[in-house]
């Protein structure tokens, strides 16, 4: 899906402080009492977050579809003890349970279809231990249709061009994103296309799907905070929990 993507992905997201979003993990643990050793990250990219998360005493597991995101996973963590796994989220297996998943960045968005999303929260609440917590994301409605909408965005650096246009379908409720990239090779530019889609999921077809899957919604969450959701939110959060095997 990245190939070459994988490569400018982190210029392309430099805004993500993961460090504060390692720490509003950790005060989620801390507010549902759970002192985690053992975690997930799905859908982990360029494992930003899972060196985070491994870089405060967590023994972190990271899944994701991509090699080439991987790839730049595991050479960022050389040296430590993460174990990295090539798999699609729909379909991921761990060789244990875990006392937590997170899944960052709008991986959810990704999972358009309803079905394919509900067996992703089945698998979760297989692999969590008894109380674990899915801590999760997504890019609201709001931001989808209305912020990123039909909208064209310029990204660049000192060696690095990006185009990105969107388009939404507010009849299907997907987002279609066309990015293309101008890399500086020497004196010349290399070019490279990218589509992604994400779909937007209102509160409460999630809420349904956590419930659907076994496991309970504790809460939602405005962006990085423990304030509720405002309707002009552009991502929140979902904390949900694996009641009991």
């Amino acid at each position: 899906m990245y190939n070459d993507f994988a490569y400018v992905y982190d210029r392309l997201i430099n805004d993500v402080d993961y460090k504060e979003w390692a720490d509003y993990y950790f005060k989620i643990f801390q507010r549902y009492g759970l002192n985690p050793k053992l975690g997930l990250d799905l859908g982990c990219g360029t494992g930003n977050l899972t060196l985070e998360l491994a870089n405060r005493g967590i023994e972190m597991t990271g899944v994701d579809l991509s090699e080439d995101m991987l790839m730049v996973a595991r050479e960022k963590s050389e040296g430590k003890d993460i174990l990295y796994l090539n798999q699609d989220m729909t379909e991921f297996e761990l060789y244990g349970t875990v006392d937590f998943i997170v899944s960052s960045l709008d991986c959810v968005n990704y999972i358009t279809d309803k079905r394919d999303l509900l067996k992703v929260m089945k698998l979760v609440n297989n692999y969590l231990d008894p109380g674990g917590l899915f801590i999760f994301d997504i890019n609201t409605r709001y931001k989808l249709e209305n912020i990123i909408g039909d909208n064209t965005f310029i990204l660049e650096d000192e060696d690095c061009f990006c185009s990105w246009q969107n388009e939404y379908d507010k009849k299907r409720k997907l987002s279609d994103f066309y990015l293309t990239f101008f890399l500086k090779d020497g004196e010349s530019y290399t070019r490279f296309d990218e589509q992604h889609t994400e779909r937007a999921y209102e509160i409460d077809e999630i809420k349904s799907i956590i419930e659907n899957s076994g496991m309970r919604l504790l809460k939602v969450y405005h962006n990085l905070s423990f304030e509720n959701p405002k309707k002009n939110s552009e991502r929140v959060f979902f904390v949900a929990q694996e009641q009991g095997k």
